[in-house]
């Protein structure tokens, strides 16, 4: 027997689950116009149509960072493209997401998943799951981290969407925390001192060093010179407290610190996409793959 899916049913249907206007009433006509089961045929649906996608890489996407009540939490969510990085459905998500991290404090991608979504019943994994059926892209939770609850002050940074910064002082000054993330957002530091390098990064550059500075001609003592300076450059570079200071150059990021009688505990630096291995892709190809729903 025929069941007559109304307009209404269909509208309902649409606004609970945001899937297209087809795909709703087809999921209506199935379920003899039960909207529940309707629900769970669009979500059963949508999961295959992400198993399908998941192997698509995704090197755009956001950084999104909340702060409240002292603390702090950041993540990196990709899409495939930059226009659904703009997307009101991906921005609402990746919001409710931070906000989600901060209030569980949970510190990985796994626990994040398993949670459920603030302002939501469903778990954040199906809550990611429908999102990536809707804009037909695939959706990764890259990576997060929540400030700790002992941390004196936060100091947070976001350029864009692209890049984020956290930083902790142990000294209470919002200013300064500001200030120490924005110039790690533009100066890319690897670590706070000279000291956090690890060992074997810093005998690869020595082996690099050295292997130059013996096409020289120089004594080898003069050649230990070159490479001691060439290191202690390399290390200045790379770490933290060694930068000029973006907004005066005149002083280190460690004179500053001095100068506030501060340090920085720690900090992250999260850029959208780096370290994603991205392929070449041809145009018409993307776009007719994108028509038959691939």
């Amino acid at each position: 027997m025929t069941v007559n899916i109304s307009a209404t049913l269909v509208k309902e249907l649409r606004e609970r689950t945001g899937a297209g206007m087809m795909e709703c009433k087809k999921a209506l006509e199935v379920t003899r116009g039960d909207i529940e089961l309707a629900i769970e045929e669009l979500r059963k649906s949508g999961r295959a149509k992400a198993d399908k996608k998941a192997g698509r890489i995704a090197a755009e996407g956001a950084i999104v960072i909340v702060e409240e009540g002292g603390q702090a939490a950041m993540l990196e969510i990709n899409s495939e493209t930059d226009f659904v990085a703009r997307d009101n459905n991906f921005l609402s998500f990746i919001d409710a997401l931070a906000k989600t991290a901060l209030a569980t404090k949970v510190q990985d991608v796994a626990g994040l998943s398993a949670t459920t979504l603030l302002g939501s019943q469903q778990s954040v994994e199906e809550v990611r799951q429908t999102l990536i059926a809707k804009v037909g892209e695939n959706i990764q939770i890259r990576r997060l981290i929540v400030s700790r609850p002992t941390a004196i002050c936060i100091g947070t940074y976001l350029h864009g969407h692209r890049i984020g910064v956290l930083v902790e002082l142990d000294v209470d000054n919002k200013e300064l925390a500001r200030d120490i993330a924005m110039h790690i957002a533009a100066s890319k530091p690897l670590v706070v001192s000279p000291e956090n390098v690890p060992a074997e990064v810093i005998a690869k550059e020595r082996e690099i060093y050295l292997a130059q500075a013996a096409t020289s001609g120089k004594p080898q003592e003069i050649i230990e010179k070159m490479v001691a300076g060439r290191l202690k450059k390399y290390l200045d570079e790379v770490s933290l407290i060694g930068q000029p200071f973006v907004k005066d150059p005149d002083i280190t990021v460690g004179g500053l610190l001095n100068k506030h009688r501060a340090k920085v505990v720690a900090f992250a630096r999260y850029e959208v996409g780096e370290g994603i291995e991205k392929t070449a892709e041809d145009f018409r190809e993307a776009v007719m793959s994108q028509m038959q729903g691939s």
